[in-house]
């Protein structure tokens, strides 16, 4: 993760979240977005993250 950039999650935010991915009828886009800002949260670095959740650079860099 680059230095000087932390992300944050409530409680309530972060259960939020595991809901939507684990919900099978939410679409994948909301799926894999969520995925990368549970990831990113965690410390995961981007291309650990572009593996994980398949998308490009510039997306997990938007998200």
């Amino acid at each position: 993760m680059r230095t000087g950039i932390t992300v944050e999650l409530s409680p309530e935010d972060r259960a939020r979240l595991d809901k939507v991915i684990a919900d099978r009828n939410t679409p994948q886009k909301h799926v894999r977005r969520a995925q990368i800002v549970v990831l990113t949260a965690d410390g995961v670095g981007t291309m650990e993250i572009m593996e994980r959740t398949g998308q490009s650079k510039p997306t997990v860099w938007r998200w």
